[in-house]
């Protein structure tokens, strides 16, 4: 038996398998990682090291930038950047979602000694400046 619609019916489920996945919300991908690594640039100046983080979206509050003889510590949490519910372009489905959020923290280990005392931190445009001067010796 010859049926001439039996080829339509096998591509129609083809289709139809195809929609289903170009559809479908995978849950188990849109989640906060444990933690996460904000991106660093790191420069070494002529007496002191220069951190730039980038913290799009972090509040101060949040922040905390702790200092070793040889090393840099930076924690915190971001929300999750989400538009409001009484926004008029309220989110009806998640598209994509690769910005990270939740809790973060990173270590930077630094080749020279710096002074804790005198480092100074500075938040503006969705970056913190760290500046970490060199220690004195005598």
């Amino acid at each position: 038996m010859n049926d001439p619609f039996r080829h339509l019916e096998r591509l129609e489920r083809e289709l139809g398998e195809i929609a289903f996945q170009l559809t479908r919300v995978h849950f188990s991908s849109f989640g906060a990682p444990d933690h996460w690594r904000p991106a660093i640039n790191a420069y070494r100046c002529l007496d002191c090291f220069v951190i730039c983080v980038d913290l799009a979206g972090v509040e101060r509050h949040t922040l905390a930038v702790r200092t070793e003889p040889y090393r840099l510590l930076i924690s915190g949490t971001r929300p999750p950047p989400e538009p409001p519910c009484d926004d008029p372009y309220q989110a009806i489905k998640v598209m994509a979602m690769e910005i990270n959020y939740g809790a973060f923290g990173r270590v930077v280990d630094l080749p020279e000694e710096v002074d804790p005392k005198r480092v100074r931190a500075e938040q503006r445009d969705g970056l913190l400046w760290i500046h970490l001067p060199l220690q004195e010796h005598s």
